[in-house]
């Protein structure tokens, strides 16, 4: 069965991640203190992480802990590239920049399509 991550606030979510680092550093078979030399953080963010300690982490830090074990290509898994667009090509046939929707109304359309998309997932 598929987590359904939405229902997570970011503290957990940072929580869960912790946990999860902490098994694939325990893997790596590193300790903390080996993790923290690496990515350039003290002992106690590497520690605080793993133990949900950390409301809220910046994202540099977090890669920073991902290469340190090794594990910066999970990226792709998180983010993958995507394909071209058809709907970000202009009229120009330049790659929008970005999306401006002309009223309220619009918008919440948009809106209530990424909602009903998440739902069939």
């Amino acid at each position: 069965m598929k987590t359904d991550y939405y229902e997570y606030s970011i503290p957990e979510l940072v929580g869960i991640l912790g946990d999860r680092f902490k098994d694939y550093r325990m893997r790596s078979n590193m300790t903390q203190q080996e993790v923290a030399e690496r990515a350039g953080v003290t002992v106690n963010t590497v520690h605080r992480f793993e133990n949900g300690m950390v409301p809220n982490m910046s994202i540099s830090t977090f890669l920073l802990l991902l290469k340190a074990i090794g594990c910066i290509e999970g990226l792709d898994e998180l983010m993958p590239e995507l394909p071209e667009s058809l709907y970000l090509i202009k009229d120009n046939g330049k790659k929008a920049q970005r999306i401006r929707h002309t009223n309220k109304s619009q918008a919440l359309k948009v809106k209530s399509e990424k909602s009903w998309q998440r739902q069939e997932s």
